[in-house]
């Protein structure tokens, strides 16, 4: 399937040279997956919306999506309160809240609400008939019986406070169960639902909207403590995992956020850093905490329950609106600009904690993406750069071989928040950062991410060039024909011989340059009609 023909391409030149790229390394990451998330499109939606956004993944060439599997959500009127059962209206609805009361086990999935589960089945079997496979990434925040109750000066925290490490592990038990590969649905047949077979653990945990107290004074003094919070919730759901046959499936650990604050609160957005220091008990100076230190972090948790055991770590690698090339300014920051620090980070934090975690961990980058003006006015780039920025940040994934997967984040942009006043900054809270507006219309960055194509400057003459053929399917024996033109007046011209892609359609190349102002594009020709049938977007280096 060719999903955007020759004659579609937009006719945007890329901003690329606004920025400086390095060279492929050596040892790149030619096996790079290409995953996209979007749970408002696959999961609250209708089943024709969620079809239709596979269908189009699909065409794009994603290999997997990632979904987050709610806690919340997956519990909703699981176990109903006293309070809640005596609000229902009627004496029907009460007794059978009563009953779904007395029949609930929290790591049994037959025990939740049937429809709680329907958007999950659904996505998964309709993920598995089109070959795509599914990333869940088991979080909270839980229902309120899934949390501490927060003290009166954290009352805002309180869908977010301290949750059972036990409770988690028992939800994640039976997402386990159910999606084992044997567990048969209540309804659509009662067919086995698929396997899914590649986890993560909680979102974003430097983060309080995730995951609360971020900072906590214990002992006298003001520590991290979403860390320690996390590092039980980890030990829990790989538990859970484990029990229920998917030990030797990949599990995640991280989703970390990628930028922090200064300030050290409860909500302070903690940086990635910091976090991944204090997750295995090591001190800013390389020590690993002890006394009375040790003690304020819940370190005695190795001890009792042994190393972090992932597979690999994720993390999501935004900039805000910064170019991907634009270092943070703290180094505790970890943005695709500096991602390369982040492996030697996880490296150096497992020989100084003793195999706390453990070393050479693989990344997958499990959100990415740039907002755009239009539609967003406040938050957003525009459309052009959008879809440079995202092919820059490909790249520079592609460069570091340990990352094994990139992640596109959104399909189709959210609506805003119409019950906010038009333009303001509540009103523009939903994310735009689809390759799609909300009216299905295509944006550069739809055509950008089909068929990403960079050129920069090799050196003195010397113009590179990465592409990767993403929307034919892997594996094919396929070509890409670099074509130049020395200004938008005249025709296209092939540079170089056809280039051959690797499985996953990727391909690099590099040329003298044909004169400082020539632009470039990539195509792919139909092998049997010989003519162009799909083309990247022209860019200069």
């Amino acid at each position: 399937m060719i999903p955007f023909p020759c004659r579609l391409v937009a006719p945007a030149v890329a901003l690329i040279a606004l920025v400086a790229l390095p060279a492929p390394a050596a040892l790149a990451a030619p096996d790079q997956a290409s995953i996209m998330m979007d749970d408002d499109q696959l999961l609250y939606r209708t089943d024709n919306a969620r079809g239709r956004a596979l269908t189009k993944m699909k065409g794009l060439g994603v290999d997997a999506v990632r979904v987050t599997v709610l806690w919340r959500v997956v519990a909703e009127g699981a176990d109903p309160t006293a309070r809640e059962i005596r609000r229902e209206r009627t004496d029907r609805a009460r007794a059978r809240a009563r009953r779904q009361k007395a029949r609930f086990d929290p790591d049994d999935p037959k025990t939740y609400p049937t429809r709680n589960w329907d958007r999950y089945d659904n996505l998964v079997k309709d993920a598995s008939r089109m070959g795509i496979r599914v990333l869940f990434d088991v979080t909270g925040p839980g229902p309120r019986w899934a949390h501490r109750n927060a003290p009166p000066s954290q009352r805002s925290n309180q869908a977010t406070f301290k949750p059972y490490p036990t409770r988690f592990r028992d939800f994640v038990e039976a997402v386990g169960k159910r999606y084992s590969g044997g567990y048969r649905d209540e309804n659509a047949g009662r067919g086995p639902l698929p396997r899914v077979n590649l986890w993560s653990i909680w979102n974003e945990p430097n983060q309080a909207g995730w995951l609360s107290p971020q900072f906590e004074r214990r002992q006298g003094q003001l520590v991290p403590a979403s860390p320690a919070l996390y590092r039980r919730l980890f030990h829990a759901g790989r538990q859970a995992l484990e029990s229920t046959g998917h030990g030797g499936d990949p599990i995640l650990i991280g989703e970390t956020a990628p930028l922090g604050s200064n300030s050290r609160g409860a909500r302070t957005a903690m940086r990635p850093g910091l976090f991944l220091r204090e997750l295995v008990c090591v001190a800013q100076n390389g020590t690993r905490y002890g006394g009375a230190d040790a003690a304020r972090r819940d370190c005695d948790d190795f001890a009792r329950r042994g190393p972090l055991r992932a597979t690999g770590y994720a993390h999501h690698p935004y900039t805000r609106r910064g170019a991907p090339t634009r270092a943070p300014r703290n180094a505790d920051d970890l943005t695709i600009a500096n991602s390369a620090a982040l492996g030697t980070l996880l490296d150096t934090l497992s020989a100084q904690s003793a195999g706390a975690l453990p070393s050479g961990l693989p990344l997958f980058y499990t959100e990415f993406g740039y907002e755009s003006n239009p539609p967003d006015p406040l938050n957003g780039i525009p459309v052009a750069r959008q879809a440079d920025y995202n092919q820059v940040g490909e790249f520079l994934a592609y460069t570091d071989p340990r990352v094994k997967a990139m992640t596109q984040f959104l399909l189709r942009d959210v609506a805003p928040v119409r019950r906010f006043k038009k333009g303001s900054k509540p009103y523009w809270f939903t994310f735009q950062s689809g390759l799609f507006y909300r009216s299905g219309r295509a944006k550069p960055a739809a055509f950008a991410y089909s068929f990403p194509f960079i050129a920069f400057k090799q050196g003195p003459g010397q113009v590179g060039f990465w592409g990767q053929l993403r929307f034919r399917p892997d594996g094919s024996p396929d070509v890409a024909v670099i074509q130049t033109r020395p200004n938008a007046q005249t025709p296209w011209a092939q540079l170089g011989p056809e280039i051959a892609t690797n499985p996953r359609g990727f391909f690099t190349a590099s040329s003298p340059a044909p004169s400082p102002t020539a632009e470039y594009r990539a195509v792919y020709v139909d092998p049997v009609t010989l003519k162009v049938a799909n083309a990247s977007l022209a860019t200069k280096p």
